[in-house]
């Protein structure tokens, strides 16, 4: 496995990246806000002391099949602006290897001019990464370590259940699908 490290925006629009150190959560921030954008929504994924089932994890490991999640990255990122066309800038940042409970595991930040939208494409763009990218995570705790407990399996994104507790994706031009 080769870990991507994306200290920079891959273009003027999109961040992606796989990495190994902590993540750059506030420079990631400061990228996506431009002059014509009111809205910059951020979700910052943290690593966390427990689990379903487990009250003691110690630390996490994350993996991921670059040949695979990198592509899918994009795809996430392409089909966002594909339902928001007001999007302006997206950045999704994994982080790879050993992550230090309480610091950032993954990061969406996401701009538009308006709120509803940045909201809307940020909520849809961690889903997919969840659901879509092959990344894992290594729990560890004082008697082991073992797989996340929350593991799923992985779903193409034309097949991602959109929003949660739907019977499909929300068209580009349903309310709260489009600017």
């Amino acid at each position: 496995m080769t870990t991507m490290s994306s200290t920079a925006p891959v273009d003027s629009e999109t961040w992606l990246g796989l990495i190994e150190e902590p993540l750059p959560v506030e420079e990631a921030l400061r990228w996506a806000g431009r002059r014509d954008c009111g809205a910059v929504v951020l979700f910052s994924g943290n690593a966390r002391d427990h689990a379903e089932g487990r009250v003691d994890v110690t630390g996490l490991v994350y993996e991921a099949y670059e040949e695979q999640a990198v592509p899918r990255l994009l795809r996430v990122a392409e089909e966002a602006r594909r339902r928001w066309p007001a999007v302006a800038r997206i950045a999704l940042l994994h982080r790879v290897g050993s992550v230090p409970i309480g610091e950032a595991a993954v990061v969406v930040v996401v701009s538009s001019a308006h709120r509803g939208e940045a909201f809307s494409a940020g909520r849809f763009c961690i889903d997919a990464v969840k659901a879509t990218v092959p990344i894992w995570k290594l729990e560890t705790w004082d008697g082991g370590e073992h797989w996340g407990t929350g593991a799923q399996h992985l779903v193409d994104l034309d097949d991602l259940e959109w929003p949660p507790g739907s019977t499909g994706s929300v068209p580009v031009d349903a309310p709260g699908g489009q600017v």
